[in-house]
């Protein structure tokens, strides 16, 4: 882009009045800056500068024409900011905040297909509940959040949301395995380990438990999603999470059973970021395929 460069003579010609003013700022000689001028004026056809005694001046034509190299090097300047953009999504950061469910299989399946394409962009993942995920986004820890049921944000800006449902998780050979769909006093007849109550699907549970006259024999409680799991193979209790955190795991020893919509209604998981913010050029786009992939999963339900 050479010929960025001599149009740049010219403009600091115009700004300095002057030809050695204009080189030194340059750091080139007044000849070669000269010689760029007169190279100009003779592709033009025209006189750009008038030369005086103590510098020079722009002619009319000059005007024009400088107020035609200004107009190039602004839209230069923005083609080489969104150079940087790009560059910036190859090295760039992407700060994600979610709740345990997505920490399980489909966050780490998004990061490893984004990644795949773009190998350099590293990643700050925060396995929070769903308060304190929203609570580092407002305080702008992080970009984006993936959340079930999140709580109110004045200024929170959903880019996409996806039906979740309640599923119990139990050992493959326990005796409620065997029916497809699971009522909650079904469940009730045996022990249960629940999430703690910062979990969302604990706090959709609690709400529904404490309309009525159910009660479980809550055996374990635990703020991990993997200990549960666990335990639901070894002691044959029954642990409940929301869906999309269960993809795979009946590999692992455990059946998958969906409780009643009559008993549990549906909730929202919810992935957005600050209203108004502008996300970093890697955030933006490993959002774009997040909605990409909710929007899937909510086509494959549809169908």
């Amino acid at each position: 882009m050479r010929h960025l460069r001599f149009l740049e003579y010219a403009d600091q010609v115009a700004r300095a009045g002057s030809i050695r003013k204009a080189a030194e700022h340059l750091n080139v000689t007044a000849s070669a800056v000269n010689r760029r001028i007169l190279d100009l004026e003779e592709e033009l056809g025209t006189q750009l500068f008038e030369r005086r005694p103590r510098g020079v001046a722009l002619t009319a034509a000059g005007e024009l024409f400088v107020r035609y190299i200004r107009e190039q090097l602004s839209d230069v300047d923005l083609m080489k900011s969104q150079i940087e953009d790009l560059k910036g999504l190859r090295r760039g950061t992407v700060r994600i905040a979610c709740s345990q469910a997505l920490a399980l299989d489909f966050l780490p399946t998004q990061v490893a297909r984004f990644r795949a394409r773009f190998p350099l962009v590293q990643f700050d993942v925060r396995v929070l509940d769903h308060e304190r995920a929203m609570a580092e986004l407002a305080a702008y820890e992080v970009d984006l959040v993936l959340v079930f049921r999140p709580p109110y944000l004045p200024n929170f800006r959903p880019l996409m949301s996806v039906e979740q449902r309640l599923v119990a998780l139990m050992a493959q050979d326990h005796p409620l395995a065997s029916r497809p769909t699971l009522r909650l006093r079904d469940c009730a007849a045996y022990p249960v380990a629940l999430p703690e109550r910062s979990i969302g699907g604990r706090q959709l549970l609690e709400q529904v438990l404490g309309r009525g006259n159910l009660r479980f024999n809550v055996v374990a409680q635990s703020n991990s999603f993997e200990f549960l799991r666990n335990l639901s193979i070894r002691d044959k209790v029954i642990s409940f999470q929301i869906r999309i955190g269960t993809s795979g795991i009946e590999a692992a020893g455990l059946a998958v059973r969906d409780i009643d919509d009559r008993d549990v209604p549906r909730g929202d998981l919810v992935f957005g970021q600050l209203h108004g913010r502008s996300l970093p050029v890697a955030a933006s786009r490993f959002s774009e395929q997040i909605v990409e992939a909710l929007l899937a999963m909510r086509a494959e339900k549809v169908a």
